[in-house]
């Protein structure tokens, strides 16, 4: 059957594929625009399997709250390349899922893929139809989720990173601020946990080992090793857990010691960090 350009861009905007996909779905579908939203999301589904291989580690980071602020989601939506990472529509679709992940209280990523949309489609098969329309592999790469009496979101370097903070006390400007400035530290320090018991044991284990090796490359005795170990860890934790690193603003102060002149016992519960490609 003939298909008219009328129909070809009522397709196009209800789906936002390209002008040509939309109209030989409509001619596969002999007009039916429900069937060529099938056709066009099955499309995205072959694209996505011979993409299957393809690394995808650009994409757009997306760091939220619900309205009471105590629970926060970071989405990390996956692309190929910076080109489509740093396109609106693919932005405003990495915002729409975490804003969906918000309401629909999804915890982690495999969870989250068979949440329904308000169109009736679930995460994934949305995602398959970001697939067919850009021709990229688009995954969801990271859902993180923190849950605290007040939640402090930050993105970083325009979508490339997004923190959560998790802060004891209620919210406020101070608060707010401190928790902006701790995010900002959690971006770019990347610690490995909150403090020395949330390490986890086999990490400090690994560091013992490379503190012990390079006591016996310095062909330290085995009594001096052993207190070359302890200092070697202890310099790790201090440098690698976040509430005994050096506050980036003010070096001469812990986390811990900043946290204490905004409030009095103010403190971070927990934190998320999810980067590009990581």
């Amino acid at each position: 059957m003939a298909i008219t350009a009328a129909e070809v861009n009522k397709l196009r905007k209800m789906t936002g594929a390209g002008l040509m996909d939309c109209k030989k779905a409509l001619q596969e579908s002999d007009g039916d625009f429900d069937g060529a939203i099938d056709f066009l999301r099955k499309k995205g589904q072959k694209i996505a399997a011979k993409r299957a291989d393809r690394e995808a580690t650009e994409g757009a980071v997306i760091a939220k709250t619900n309205d009471a602020g105590n629970k926060g989601v970071i989405v990390y939506v996956t692309s190929e390349t910076d080109f489509v990472a740093k396109n609106e529509d693919f932005v405003a679709f990495a915002n729409e899922l975490t804003d969906l992940a918000l309401e629909k209280g999804a915890s982690n990523k495999e969870e989250f893929l068979s949440v329904e949309t308000s169109n009736g489609l679930t995460v994934q098969q949305r995602l398959d139809e970001q697939v067919g329309k850009i021709g990229e592999k688009i995954e969801i790469g990271d859902l993180e989720t923190v849950e605290a009496e007040f939640v402090v979101p930050y993105i970083h370097m325009g979508n490339k990173a997004g923190v959560l903070v998790g802060l004891n006390q209620a919210k406020n400007d101070a608060n707010e601020e401190a928790g902006k400035n701790v995010a900002m530290q959690i971006a770019a320090m990347k610690p490995v946990a909150l403090n020395a018991d949330a390490v986890d044991a086999e990490l400090l284990e690994k560091e013992r080992e490379i503190g012990k090796e390079k006591a016996i490359a310095e062909g330290k005795p085995e009594h001096i090793a052993e207190k070359i170990v302890e200092g070697y860890v202890k310099k790790f934790l201090n440098d690698n857990t976040l509430l005994s690193q050096q506050y980036v603003k003010d070096s001469s102060q812990s986390i811990e010691q900043y946290l204490q002149t905004v409030s009095k016992d103010l403190t971070v519960t927990a934190f998320e960090r999810v980067t590009l490609g990581e």
